[in-house]
């Protein structure tokens, strides 16, 4: 198996009440194991086309891995950008790009909330690096991988596929994303964002 499902790096109910334990034990457990599967699965069959020196399935085969990886991805993404711990706001030089720009947190976080609202159907909204003008951008991403510029990468990630709320929230998706809010780990996002300022193009 190349993916693996990581560990939470906190206890199921460990986001109460912002996300209900029960959410965080079948998001994590089934959804994000569908994921590594999927991912698993696609590269056992590229494998086999390439033994076999035979590609007429390559096309349904790479989306399903742009797909299934992605997904394992922003998942992995996502639990360690939150903490039972987390809320309050950034610092340092992350809250110094997030101003240089948006204006203003409160801007970038108007902007964000309204890109994760705005999604149609499952997706995410994504803080991403964007590595060739070192910058920041927000993103809206359809599923797990359209849509999504290349040459960035995500350093916060709000996963609004319905099967991430709905148990608690049912339809209403702007109150799951404001109380999202309440459990960002900055500092995950600041760790993030270093790496990615280090490296840009």
């Amino acid at each position: 198996m190349t993916y693996e499902l990581p560990d939470l790096p906190y206890e199921y109910d460990a986001l109460e009440p912002h996300i209900d334990s029960r959410i965080m034990e079948l998001h994590h457990d089934k959804h994000h194991q569908g994921y590594v599967d999927g991912a698993n699965a696609a590269l056992e069959a590229l494998a086999e086309m390439r033994q076999n020196e035979e590609f007429s399935d390559i096309k349904s085969t790479k989306r399903a891995l742009a797909f299934h990886l992605s997904g394992h991805v922003n998942h992995t993404i996502f639990w360690e950008n939150m903490s039972p711990d987390g809320g309050g706001e950034p610092e340092g030089a992350l809250v110094d790009q997030i101003e240089q720009d948006f204006g203003s947190y409160e801007a970038f976080k108007s902007e964000f909330s309204a890109a994760a609202g705005g999604v149609e159907g499952s997706g995410w909204a994504l803080l991403l690096h964007d590595a060739a003008a070192d910058q920041l951008i927000v993103g809206a991403t359809e599923n797990h991988q359209n849509q999504t510029p290349q040459a960035t990468t995500p350093i916060l990630a709000l996963d609004v596929w319905e099967h991430a709320y709905y148990l608690q929230y049912e339809n209403n998706r702007g109150e799951y994303v404001e109380n999202f809010w309440n459990v960002v780990d900055w500092d995950d996002v600041a760790n993030r964002f270093e790496q990615c300022h280090e490296k840009s193009i």
